[in-house]
């Protein structure tokens, strides 16, 4: 039985076995080939194959001894990388044998195709090759020997970090044990394990082949990883482009294998995920955007496009939405998503200033950008908006509830009025996000990331911002709450606390209590003193970008933001009595 559903299956004779081939999608197209993994069969690209069959020829087969394709015999000996090379050449010229294939491998399936594309004899076969946690053992036996040669506490620490995480490779070289263990218990396990440790989704995947196929890839690791660590290629030199695919929560791989890429790689494209090692199974829609983006972009004869951002690696191609987007931190937070490659839903309830912002983020690299009007408070235009985005762009990848509106005042002259107006936008708008977009997320099971902005008053107390404070305090511990309840699922959530920032809210800000000439002259000086600070928007921007990539839980921006965070902890005490100080505005 194939989990790929529609497949058409052929056999490929060669070298004295039978390989199981699987195509979908129209012959006439881009030919993608997909090499599995260790302990895997085709099966694992099930997700991905489906999602790449609409526009490509897509091609998955088992490797000699997995799945459905025969073993060689003997073992020992049969899976060496030059007979590994056969096979792929045999499916190539089966599958597309006028037009050269795109090549795309996961762990093993990547080790074997590093090979493939740097001899000599496939060129002319391979028209580019997408890696995944998976290096070339050449590459690897070089970096190591670097290492060794020449030792600083640097590279001694990366050498011994790679070494704790390959202790599988070492037990995989023992004789007969890994053959027990995956007939037997691991074998029985081995789904489960999947499940809470990568945080693979249930169902039909791992097929009941698994031990047959992982004890017979334990040749895989025999017949190859230390004659090449030995004795690695000088000439092993990618002969086409090359899109590495690395993700940042792997545990058998560090990322620091893929640092020194460049002088064997002369077409090199490089992203990165935060995800664990089975990013097929558990990253399926960014892993295929991915591979559609870098496999066009080959076709049409232009070198791939990279974004030029510092987190280009991270954000290429992801979906951003932004709440408030039309101008100050929202405006500026859209445009650092953009210059970083991703795709931009700029939200705002001033249709023309989404529509600015919009524009402004395909200007600055954004492959595509969208502007959507909405009242983040209105729970109707809200799920409207939610179910407009994610049938035409898709499910959201970061989220960022921007969108705030400023109150200053007495308590007793805040009304009951001035009360809600807060709180529908400040909270309810942030809860509306969180509650219609992540739970798209978490039903999509592929991860994400929720940013909301709340602000240094969270924790800050103040005599003149009691309805605003409060608003933003809530904000944080709905953050820090759906921080805890998210994070089995893959979902981090980030609340940023911006100290004063120079954006528009201090010119729109109300003020409780006063007229409207006074309100006026209250929001001209608060500019002025605002502006006199100058932080900029774009520091606040770059700010929410590291946090989503460091998956911070809290940040505060701003000097005084952070000594604020610091002393709320350490000693309260001390801005109780700064709250009470009348404030210059």
């Amino acid at each position: 039985m194939t989990l790929l559903t529609g497949a058409r299956e052929r056999r490929v004779r060669t070298g004295g076995v039978e390989l199981c081939v699987a195509e979908l999608g129209d012959p006439g197209r881009p030919t993608i080939v997909l090499v599995h993994g260790y302990p895997d069969s085709k099966e694992v690209w099930s997700e991905v194959a489906a999602r790449l069959a609409g526009d490509f020829h897509v091609v998955a087969y088992d490797v000699r001894g997995h799945g459905r394709s025969t073993a060689p015999r003997p073992l020992r000996g049969g899976f060496t990388l030059e007979k590994l090379t056969d096979d792929f050449l045999a499916v190539a010229d089966a599958v597309s044998p006028d037009r050269p294939v795109h090549l795309v491998g996961h762990d093993w399936g990547s080790v074997q195709a590093w090979e493939f594309t740097t001899v000599r004899r496939t060129e002319g076969r391979i028209a580019s090759f997408t890696s995944m946690s998976g290096p070339s053992l050449d590459h690897f036996g070089h970096w190591i020997g670097r290492r060794v040669k020449r030792p600083t506490p640097r590279r001694v620490g990366q050498l011994l970090g790679q070494g704790a995480r390959s202790w599988y490779v070492y037990l995989l070289h023992t004789p007969v044990l890994p053959e027990l263990a995956w007939r037997g218990p691991l074998g029985r396990r081995w789904p489960k394990v999947l499940e809470r440790v990568e945080k693979v989704p249930r169902g039909d995947y791992p097929t009941s082949s698994l031990p047959s196929d992982a004890a017979h890839g334990a040749w895989l690791y025999r017949d190859n990883v230390r004659p090449r660590m030995r004795n690695p290629r000088t000439d092993a030199y990618a002969h086409v482009p090359v899109q590495v695919i690395t993700p940042l929560e792997d545990r058998f791989l560090s990322e620091r294998l893929d640092e020194e890429l460049e002088q064997w790689v002369p077409r090199l494209t490089r992203r990165t995920i935060q995800a664990g090692h089975w990013i097929p199974r558990t990253r399926p829609d960014r892993v295929a955007a991915w591979i559609g983006e870098f496999v066009t972009s080959v076709e049409s004869g232009s070198a791939p496009e990279a974004a030029s951002g510092p987190h280009a690696e991270r954000f290429s191609g992801q979906l951003v939405l932004v709440t408030g987007a039309g101008s100050g931190i929202g405006r500026a937070t859209a445009l650092a998503f953009a210059a970083a490659g991703a795709r931009v839903v700029a939200v705002d309830r001033n249709a023309e200033a989404a529509v600015r912002t919009a524009e402004a983020s395909r200007r600055a690299g954004a492959p595509e950008a969208w502007a959507e009007p909405a009242d983040v408070s209105d729970e109707q235009a809200m799920e409207k908006l939610a179910e407009k985005v994610t049938g035409a762009y898709g499910v959201v990848d970061v989220l960022v509830n921007n969108a705030g509106i400023g109150l200053s005042g007495s308590f007793f002259d805040t009304t009951a009025e001035d009360w809600k107006k807060v709180l529908d936008v400040n909270l309810w708008g942030v809860i509306h996000g969180c509650r219609l977009f992540g739970r798209r997320m978490a039903e999509r099971g592929q991860g994400g990331h929720i940013v909301n902005v709340a602000s240094a008053a969270a924790y800050q107390p103040s005599r003149a911002l009691p309805a605003y404070s409060t608003s933003k305090a809530a904000v944080l511990m709905l953050s820090e709450c759906l921080r805890a309840e998210l994070a089995g699922q893959g979902i981090g959530v980030t609340a940023v606390c911006p100290g004063f920032v120079n954006t528009a809210i201090t010119s729109t800000a109300r003020f409780a209590g006063v007229d409207g000439p006074e309100e006026k002259r209250l929001q001209q000086r608060a500019a002025r003193l605002y502006g006199l600070r100058n932080y900029p928007p774009e520091k606040v921007a770059r700010a929410v970008l590291r946090a989503v990539v460091r998956d911070e839980p809290v940040v505060a921006v701003t000097p005084e933001a952070r000594t604020a965070r610091v002393l709320s902890r350490l000693a309260p005490g001390v801005l109780r009595r700064i709250a009470r100080v009348r404030p210059p505005v």
